[in-house]
């Protein structure tokens, strides 16, 4: 799993089947001092997030198929989660 922050959503009218009706987010990944940490990955979402959110993405297939309950999914990634506080302490 990775914290990042949604940059954007994205329309397609044209795409996949397991994709159909699921809101698509392009996340930012963000490393532990809250800068940019690699390109944007695109992200299903589970929990309503939206633009300027800081989440939690897991970018693992097999967990992503687990959440949607799936056997078959070509979905990689999913917003899991809305991060309301990091502490580094």
């Amino acid at each position: 799993m990775r914290i990042a922050q949604v940059v954007g959503t994205v329309v397609a009218t044209s795409k996949h089947p397991d994709f159909i009706g699921k809101t698509l987010l392009v996340c930012q990944p963000l490393g532990t001092d809250g800068k940019n940490d690699g390109p944007t990955v695109l992200a299903v979402d589970t929990v309503q997030a939206g633009v300027g959110d800081r989440v939690l993405v897991l970018r693992e297939g097999n967990s992503v198929r687990q959440i949607f309950d799936a056997k078959k999914l070509c979905i990689r990634s999913a917003v899991v989660g809305v991060i309301d506080a990091v502490d580094l302490a």
